[in-house]
């Protein structure tokens, strides 16, 4: 976020309220945070806050265009900042972590329907599926030290 997010909560039109800059705050310190995750975040932050208060903060920010929700498949919403483009995620089948990738090509949508069906389409998204560094390491550790059956 390069503005004060009071800031550009205004200059959306939404209301300022602690509760969301808050949830602002989280989703742009923690990109793909989940709404529980969220709510212990602005919790340390502010004190008490319900699910509620956080599911509505977000739908009030996602409405403002100033977060964006990801739902892969299997798992909670998640939420981030990064609205601007036309971004896809990789996600980690293993520990779930998801990152952003760029277009492969061009600009929003980026891809092409084989058939629009009379559609505009404005925005294409991908979820490419795999396991992350991290766990290709720690799978190649614990292949590496399982005992050989062969003795």
């Amino acid at each position: 976020m390069a503005a004060d997010p009071a800031t550009l909560l205004r200059e959306r039109g939404v209301r300022v309220t602690a509760q969301r800059l808050a949830v602002l705050r989280a989703v742009e310190a923690r990109p793909h945070i989940c709404a529980d995750d969220i709510a212990g975040e602005v919790r340390s932050e502010i004190g008490a806050i319900s699910r509620q208060s956080v599911y509505d903060a977000l739908a009030a920010l996602e409405e403002a265009g100033l977060v964006r929700r990801i739902q892969p498949a299997g798992s909670p919403a998640r939420f981030e900042t990064r609205v601007r483009d036309n971004h896809h995620h990789l996600i980690c089948r293993s520990c779930g972590s998801v990152v952003d990738v760029d277009c492969t090509v061009g600009l929003a949508p980026c891809l092409t329907a084989s058939d629009d069906a009379g559609y505009q389409i404005d925005e294409a998204e991908v979820a490419f599926w795999g396991r992350c560094p991290e766990c290709l390491d720690a799978s190649a550790s614990v292949a590496t030290n399982a005992p050989d059956s062969r003795t």
